[in-house]
């Protein structure tokens, strides 16, 4: 296959047999999958909500659907063998929309989903993202169909983020701990799976850097590793969701529920699925503002 069709919609496109579905390509993570996928020559199909926004791979075919048009989705992946499943952004009727999603591509014939879920996910979750992926992973299992979760911890890319421009990490995580993971580990994990065929049927790989560590251990290694002055603020959960932020504020800080999570230890994990399935140690905090030494330039010196 040559450049990207991006004449093929929901509607029709004839992909080869074998073909990766990836969702959410235009995403963070998606867009990370569909580029390996595509280096190791492998034919995709593309699943956006805006074809414009489509990378541009060699080997690849894009397809416009959303998730909640389940008739465009059962078109969009149809004659799609494995499933990469990416959740949308947390909001109204998502589990619905996702459920949806499941089974539009059983209908098209998916015979594998790869889904992309949360650490810890379960259904007491003090994060409702993480119950949502509960949810969602238990219909794909009642499904019956071939699959395999993934439960990355919060990424690593996001920690910049949650410094404001004063230097400060407010939220109410108390002393609970995270190992942060990047997305790098996680498109990586995610790609090993993908092509690794039936040895990954069943799994459930949780997702995680090398370390746990608490938000006060992460802003002391911020401020050493770059020079910023990074210090950690514990806040209530009312004091959190009543934080004003202005409209324009370029930093959006810590997700309150996140760090609820992390209060309540549902986070506190390391895992060795990210080595034992890419081969390479999962990366630091260290490693990451290593390759990325002005993540933190927002932050006072």
């Amino acid at each position: 296959m040559g450049e990207i069709d991006r004449r093929y919609d929901a509607g029709g496109g004839m992909p080869p047999t074998g073909t990766i579905g990836v969702t959410g390509a235009t995403g963070a993570l998606g867009r990370r999958v569909a580029a390996r996928l595509s280096r190791r020559g492998l034919p995709q199909r593309l699943v956006v909500r805006d074809l414009n926004r489509a990378p541009d791979l060699p080997g690849t075919s894009a397809a416009m659907a959303a998730y909640e048009d389940t008739d465009a989705f059962e078109r969009a992946v149809r004659d799609v063998d494995t499933l990469l499943l990416i959740p949308i952004p947390v909001g109204d009727k998502r589990i619905e929309r996702q459920l949806g999603a499941v089974d539009a591509a059983l209908s098209a014939g998916v015979s594998r989903i790869v889904y992309v879920s949360f650490l810890s996910a379960g259904p007491a979750c003090v994060d409702t993202a993480a119950r949502d992926h509960f949810y969602t992973e238990a219909h794909i299992r009642a499904t019956g169909v071939a699959h395999t979760f993934l439960r990355p911890s919060l990424y690593l890319d996001l920690l910049p983020a949650w410094v404001d421009a004063r230097g400060l990490i407010r939220g109410p995580a108390g002393q609970g701990r995270l190992a942060w993971v990047a997305r790098e580990d996680v498109a990586e994990a995610a790609v090993a799976v993908l092509t690794g065929g039936g040895a990954h049927t069943g799994r459930t790989y949780d997702l995680t850097g090398p370390e746990a560590v608490g938000l006060g251990e992460t802003a002391r290694r911020l401020s050493a590793l770059t020079g910023r002055t990074v210090a950690y603020v514990p806040q209530s959960r009312p004091e959190a969701d009543v934080r004003a932020r202005p409209a324009d504020a370029p930093q959006a800080g810590p997700d309150s529920a996140a760090c609820a999570a992390i209060a309540a230890g549902e986070l506190d994990a390391v895992s060795p699925a990210v080595p034992e399935l890419t081969g390479r140690p999962a990366q630091s905090i260290e490693g990451f503002l290593r390759t990325r030494p002005s993540a933190l330039h927002h932050a006072p010196v």
